[in-house]
């Protein structure tokens, strides 16, 4: 057998054959395979975080509900601004039930929030240190959002009351009958 240019041309395109096709073919669809390959891991990182974030959702949906149920009950606890006058009216028998002489009361003007205001009353009575608690008690037991600040008990001369009380207390209410 005899080799002539014919032959070894052939033989030399069968030999640069793969050669260029590595170049031309396999190594391009290798780069593709790799750069899919390293979006789809990066794909599936993407999915684990949405799925841990999911499945917090629902933990956090059941919080968000617990938190509106509670929101309610609270917004319950404020009265409409036409019910403050009831309360005014229950805290005055609450002081008389205890034993305290009839207070008197400033109102100051409604102090405004968010979804409700509050209404401050600078009030004042007298009587034992026993009727001053279980009024404490019982304003403490209203269903409604109350608070005492800016107590003052002072030793009365009067030797009919042992003390005598002035304090701001403060009613929680509703801008308008409807809530927020």
């Amino acid at each position: 057998m005899r080799f002539g240019t014919r032959e070894i041309i052939l033989f030399l395109s069968v030999l640069l054959l793969p050669i260029v096709s590595y170049f031309v073919v396999f190594r391009p669809q290798t780069a593709n395979i790799n750069k899919a390959k390293a979006e789809i891991t990066h794909k599936q990182e993407m999915l684990s975080k949405l799925r841990s974030e999911t499945s917090r959702n629902t933990d956090l949906q059941n919080v968000n509900e617990k938190l509106i149920k509670r929101i309610d009950e609270m917004e319950s606890l404020l009265p409409s601004g036409k019910e403050v006058d009831q309360i005014i009216r229950q805290v005055s028998a609450l002081a008389i039930d205890a034993g305290l002489s009839p207070p008197s009361l400033k109102s100051a003007k409604p102090v405004a929030a968010a979804w409700y205001r509050e209404q401050p009353l600078e009030m004042k009575t007298s009587g034992s240190f026993d009727g001053f608690y279980n009024f404490l008690v019982e304003i403490e037991r209203l269903p409604r959002i109350t608070r005492i600040v800016d107590m003052k008990l002072l030793d009365s001369n009067d030797d009919e009351t042992e003390l005598e009380a002035s304090f701001t207390l403060s009613i929680y209410f509703q801008n308008s009958a409807g809530g927020a």
